[in-house]
């Protein structure tokens, strides 16, 4: 399957309780500005995720610093526990070639909207042009903003780490994250649910914002 936006239409539907019905449409979009993988075994060490954006919209023909913004993206991150609660989300603004990273443990999990702090997450990221063409600079609040196809930014790379036990203690494995596939409802839901919890006034659930530079596994 290509990458965009796929739609998948049914003529009429109907059936034997009533008349026929109208035809249905379903909407996806499938590339790498949606991309999954999950942490675990937080409890043996902190898991980190390293993020960079591939400039696959634009780059400053000489640098950062030369000439207007061009390219830049917003990677909204979400994080869910085992049993799908969204327990924290934030955004990072991600220049052409940079390279931004978040901890799991510090970042993701030490602010959880539950209170709780899981020993495994999936992580949910979505990149997003920032500002008029990828001429943004603050990406606040951007993980609460609904997506539409416009909006979408290609660029997204990211990779995650993992500890776990190995014949000699512990072990660090680094992987990247999947591209997948992004129905419109889960763009409606994830930034729905983003939006309660910035807005409930709380601060709880709003993870740190990515630091510039990449991070290494830690073990405990």
């Amino acid at each position: 399957m290509s990458a965009g936006v796929q739609n998948n239409t049914t003529g009429p539907v109907s059936s034997i309780e009533g008349g026929n019905g109208a035809p249905a449409l379903a909407s996806i979009f499938v590339g790498p500005a949606f991309q999954v993988r999950y942490t675990f075994n937080l409890s043996l060490g902190d898991g980190v995720i390293n993020i960079t954006n591939t400039g696959a919209t634009g780059a400053s023909l000489f640098g950062p610093g030369f000439g207007a913004n061009v390219g830049n993206i917003c990677v909204n991150v979400y994080a869910f526990s085992p049993d799908e609660r969204l327990i924290s989300c934030c955004s990072c603004l991600v220049t052409p070639n940079g390279l931004v990273s978040l901890s799991v443990v510090n970042d993701l999990t030490s602010n959880t909207l539950t209170g709780v702090r899981p020993g495994s997450i999936a992580v949910k990221l979505l990149s997003t042009v920032a500002g008029t063409g990828g001429s943004g600079t603050d990406c606040t609040n951007s993980a609460s903003t609904a997506v539409t196809t416009a909006t979408l930014a290609d660029g997204l790379a990211a990779w995650g780490t993992s500890v776990h036990p190995s014949p000699t203690g512990t072990a660090v494995t680094e992987t990247p994250f999947t591209p997948s596939t992004l129905s419109f409802g889960e763009a409606a839901s994830v930034a729905a649910r983003c939006t309660n919890i910035i807005g409930n006034g709380s601060t709880f659930g709003i993870c740190r914002a990515c630091r510039s530079g990449g991070l290494g596994g830690a073990k405990q």
